[in-house]
């Protein structure tokens, strides 16, 4: 666990279904968890002494709900997700739906980004001037890391033209439309301070994949 930003903490935790490492995201400011494993370093009572504990879970796509329903049973805190991906929580996982483009709790806004999936969504965090991605992009490997920034390997694409062509346009209406300097990952360590230059690079460069198996 550790603070990246003012107010905000990044930790990676192995996953137990995919077996590499991911990574989830504590927003201080509101009490809001994305895509939440609990962190081996300090478990899940590290929440409970927070100045705030733990508000709203947001997903960023529905294959991200990860250990969310123990943090909901924990404290409480309400599941959302894109509404385009609730078919997937056939049974009874408690998840909410939202459509993007949306306020959510946390100062979070909610904008879609699709390609991979309908419901791959992006957070934007306005006051860490940070954008939050799901699988649309990653970096580094299948176990987490700093590696460059790319797609995902074609394998794991319906259709893999089509799905870059539209990350890419998805990623240049993202590079026009919002102010961020900063990217934080759900596969891979987070980008400070050149989060921005390196989606750019990634748009320019006609985008690129960012391991394989």
């Amino acid at each position: 666990m550790r603070e990246i930003l003012p107010g905000v903490h990044h930790w990676e935790t192995l996953h137990p279904r995919i077996q590499v490492y991911v990574s989830s995201y504590w927003l201080e400011d509101g009490g809001v968890l994305l895509d939440p494993l609990i962190p081996e370093d300090v478990g899940i009572d590290w929440f409970a002494n927070r100045p705030q504990e733990p508000a709203t879970v947001i997903l960023t796509n529905r294959h991200h709900l990860r250990e969310s329903v123990i943090f909901r049973e924990t404290f409480g805190c309400p599941i959302l997700c894109n509404r385009a991906g609730l078919w997937e929580f056939t049974d009874g996982e408690p998840v909410q739906g939202f459509d993007p483009p949306a306020a959510l709790p946390g100062d979070v806004t909610a904008l879609e980004l699709g390609g991979i999936c309908p419901d791959d969504t992006v957070l934007h965090v306005a006051y860490a001037s940070a954008l939050a991605f799901a699988d649309g992009i990653v970096r580094g490997g299948p176990d987490g890391g700093d590696g460059q920034l790319g797609f995902v390997p074609d394998s794991l694409m319906d259709d893999p033209p089509a799905t870059k062509r539209a990350l890419l346009d998805g990623l240049g209406r993202l590079l026009e439309d919002v102010q961020f300097e900063n990217v934080l990952l759900a596969h891979g360590a987070p980008l400070i301070g050149d989060g921005r230059e390196r989606v750019q690079e990634l748009v320019d460069a006609g985008g690129r994949t960012a391991f394989e198996f």
